[in-house]
């Protein structure tokens, strides 16, 4: 009988695993009943049991979450879930550790359903399809989905973009919502994906790509913290109008209505709007750039009667 990389015969001529697999073995199985255990712990009670909550954040998202060095993560969504943090202190009367965990666009939803992120904080849209798998809080901020190209280009439209090359980062539905409007959908554009949008804007800023598809605030963010601003404008139809919220596991009432709350307290006592003023009307770190986005009518009336509606309820009729 022939002998495998996989199994090993004993004096006896028994068949066992050799002590390493078996430890890899088990260790997968308990990593996997780890996972399965925090989904079913609802998160206020996970967080009384541990004493801490993961923050899940992005590292390349300004001024919705950023990371500035050193592990330090920054931004509107971050410092709004940091209070909602705070609240839970207060909720619980008990200290509350912060871990933060950046995610990205393909990683963030699998994260939050098998309990490792109990808080996503980053610019995450409210949508049906996601609302099956996680839950989300009350909207916090209203996007555009538009298009960002350089100063000098001569591209006002999406019309404009037949033959040209698209960025667009990998896991969003930039280039879908591009060729789904009216405007684009007998265009032929060419589209290239960076990694994050770090990688996605330099594609645009190194003339490898002629326009660079995303939420306004986002590309907002990133020409503002770009070498050179002026070199870079947005531009295009409006491709979409997306609910924004922090995220969280499905199914957990007691633990959104204690986010919910806080949030709704921001917004009624005005900590909402100078929190806004503070990530796009004034310099942020590390730069001491100016997003310069003024809120959109959307949120001013979102903030005046809140609600956790999906992408869908936006769309015209």
């Amino acid at each position: 009988m022939n002998k495998t990389n996989s199994d090993t015969t004993s004096p006896l001529g028994t068949r066992y695993q050799p002590a390493w697999q078996t430890v890899l073995v088990v260790w997968v199985l308990a990593a996997a009943c780890t996972a399965t255990l925090a989904q079913d712990v609802p998160t206020l009670k996970k967080i009384r049991d541990t004493g801490k909550i993961v923050l899940g954040v992005r590292e390349n998202s300004p001024p919705m979450a950023y990371d500035i060095g050193g592990g330090k993560y920054v931004g509107y969504h971050v410092e709004l879930c940091e209070r909602i943090v705070e609240s839970l202190r207060t909720k619980l009367k008990m200290p509350i550790t912060i871990d933060y965990m950046a995610v990205t666009s393909q990683n963030r939803i699998p994260l939050v359903t098998n309990g490792t992120v109990d808080l996503e904080c980053a610019a995450t849209t409210n949508n049906l399809a996601r609302q099956a798998q996680v839950g989300f809080g009350l909207t916090t901020f209203v996007t555009e989905v538009r298009m960002a190209v350089r100063a000098q280009s001569n591209i006002t439209s999406i019309q404009q973009l037949n033959g040209r090359f698209v960025a667009a980062s990998t896991g969003t539905t930039a280039v879908q919502l591009l060729r789904r409007h009216e405007r684009g959908a007998n265009i032929d554009f060419k589209e290239v994906y960076g990694k994050d949008h770090t990688e996605s804007f330099l594609l645009l800023e190194s003339g490898r790509a002629e326009a660079f598809v995303l939420d306004d605030n986002l590309l907002a963010g990133l020409i503002s913290g770009a070498r050179r601003p002026e070199d870079f404008r947005i531009a295009g139809e409006v491709l979409s109008v997306e609910p924004i919220a922090v995220m969280f596991r499905k199914d957990d009432p007691e633990f959104k209505k204690a986010v919910d709350d806080e949030i709704r307290a921001q917004m009624k006592s005005g900590a909402l709007d100078k929190l806004y003023a503070r990530w796009f009307l004034q310099p942020i770190p590390p730069k001491g750039q100016n997003v310069n986005l003024a809120m959109s009518a959307g949120l001013k009336a979102l903030i005046a009667n809140p609600n956790d509606l999906p992408y869908e309820s936006y769309l015209k009729k």
